[in-house]
């Protein structure tokens, strides 16, 4: 018996060790760090899911302050599409004696170069400083309020951009540029250029009118009238602009052929 003492407890520790790990075997699973890594897999989907930004800008038209200069007040408005400025025009400009030539010559080439720069940074037109500077800082301003209902847009659900966007024709309308066929008139080529979005006129602007002469001044009091004129009706059925009979004719037949193009 006393010989066999030692066996019996080799074998009684060697039972305890086999039972040792067993058990911490059976426990591993729930300690293992592939586990719990496994348990959380569903967590990278959801941050992939998160908004990568807004949603898309939407289209509108925004006005700018009105720039008083020595000749009289510059008033820029622009149509804004996906954040690109697609149409300028201006609402007021100086008028008047000498202001009128230089107003119908410096005016559609600031609304170009606004169209094409899209930004304020543009060349003043020769003869026409303080005109150009009216104008660019008009312009600026229309640039900073459609930049802040931008960001509006892109940070409020159902916010004021939301409600501007609405008005606007909402963001899943189309928007287009058109320009109609130049029209020939008894005293110079007429044609115009409009943005449509949502199916209305939002802008309209003359892109050759009559010029030299008498032509200056009827081209200079008639065209914002037929500006405006074709964005309030949304068709080419307005009124001619007494004292301005070829103008406005040609007007309206360059017009019809961009809201054509449209349609199609």
């Amino acid at each position: 018996m006393k010989k066999s003492h030692p066996v019996r407890r080799a074998v009684l520790a060697g039972a305890a060790t086999v039972s040792g790990i067993v058990l911490l075997l059976s426990l591993k699973p729930a300690s293992d760090p592939g586990a719990a890594s496994a348990a959380g897999g569903a967590a990278p989907p959801a941050a992939a899911e998160a908004p990568q930004g807004g949603r898309g800008a939407g289209t509108g038209t925004v006005t700018g302050d009105a720039a008083d200069t020595q000749y009289g007040p510059v008033q820029v408005r622009l149509t804004v599409s996906g954040g690109k400025v697609t149409a300028a025009e201006a609402v007021q400009a100086p008028k008047g004696g000498q202001s009128d030539q230089v107003t119908a010559d410096a005016v559609p080439k600031l609304n170009q170069a606004a169209v094409t720069a899209g930004t304020a940074d543009i060349d003043a037109v020769s003869g026409a400083t303080y005109t150009s500077a009216g104008y660019k800082q008009s312009l600026q301003s229309a640039l900073d309020k459609a930049a802040a209902a931008g960001s509006a847009d892109e940070t409020g659900a159902g916010g004021a951009g939301g409600a501007a966007e609405a008005e606007a024709g909402g963001a899943g309308q189309d928007t287009q540029v058109l320009t109609g066929d130049v029209t020939q008139t008894q005293y110079g080529p007429v044609q115009v250029r409009v943005t449509v979005s949502g199916g209305k006129i939002t802008n309209a602007e003359t892109l050759q009118s009559p010029k030299g002469g008498r032509s200056d001044q009827v081209t200079a009091d008639a065209v914002p009238k037929l500006n405006q004129a074709a964005v309030t009706a949304g068709t080419a059925d307005i009124d001619a602009v007494s004292g301005a009979t070829y103008t406005s004719a040609g007007y309206k037949q360059s017009l019809q052929s961009a809201l054509d193009k449209a349609g199609g």
